[in-house]
């Protein structure tokens, strides 16, 4: 089975100007997700996808395939598309075809080799078609409000009164690791494709950066590791 890695890194974006190939610990942002892939060493190529000559010039030393995205590049575009339609042009311009498809998030730093490697074993050994990495919540979202006239109105009013240890676990979705059957994720147009399975890491390695705030967070976590 043919494995392709895809790191999809757009130059647009808005809260953290250039966020993709921002400092972090002295190294590109996108560098620690582009090792991370290549240590993990389960890939038959990775790709880094851009539409940014700058992020593509901060990628040229390492081992990898770099391509130039044919739009799928502005706000209104996820993830998912823009990975779909690299998938087309690796196939198209470059002639090559893979079976299965991870989408590494370079956003998400302090995921691990380890932590690809895991991921990808546990794909193949459930013989999935889809597989999403989820965090644990670490604040329980049954003890949501929303504003309603300046009130605080519960979301779940039964559970907010409950204990931690006595509600059930929930997760969220995490960019870290998203693994799935080519074919599928085609025929499909989503990794959130019938019957996906979830696969939990660790939610200091899961953590994804949109915001400064989450930019200082991802820092302070590195600075404790």
């Amino acid at each position: 089975m043919r494995k392709l890695c895809i790191i999809p890194a757009r130059g647009g974006s808005k809260r953290i100007p250039h966020k993709n190939i921002v400092d972090f610990y002295g190294k590109p942002l996108i560098w620690w997700t582009i090792e991370a892939a290549l240590h993990a060493r389960v890939f038959d190529t990775i790709y880094v996808s851009t539409d940014d000559g700058e992020i593509a010039d901060q990628c040229w030393k390492f081992p990898i395939e770099i391509i130039m995205r044919n739009g799928y590049s502005d706000d209104q575009t996820t993830v998912q598309q823009a990975t779909i339609q690299t998938i087309k042009q690796i196939e198209e311009e470059r002639r090559q075809k893979f079976d299965m498809v991870t989408q590494l998030m370079p956003t998400c730093p302090l995921r691990t080799a380890m932590d690809i490697k895991l991921a990808y074993e546990n794909f193949i050994t459930n013989y999935s078609n889809f597989q999403l990495s989820f965090c644990e919540f670490a604040v329980s979202p049954y003890w949501a409000v929303k504003l309603d006239h300046d009130k605080p109105k519960p979301l779940f009013p039964k559970q907010i009164k409950m204990r931690s240890q006595d509600l059930q676990k929930l997760y969220y979705p995490t960019g870290a690791i998203w693994i799935a059957n080519i074919k599928e994720l085609i025929k499909q147009g989503t990794f959130y494709g019938k019957g996906y399975d979830m696969y939990e890491i660790d939610r200091t390695h899961g953590i994804d950066i949109d915001t400064f705030q989450d930019l200082e967070h991802a820092r302070k976590l590195m600075e404790a590791k």
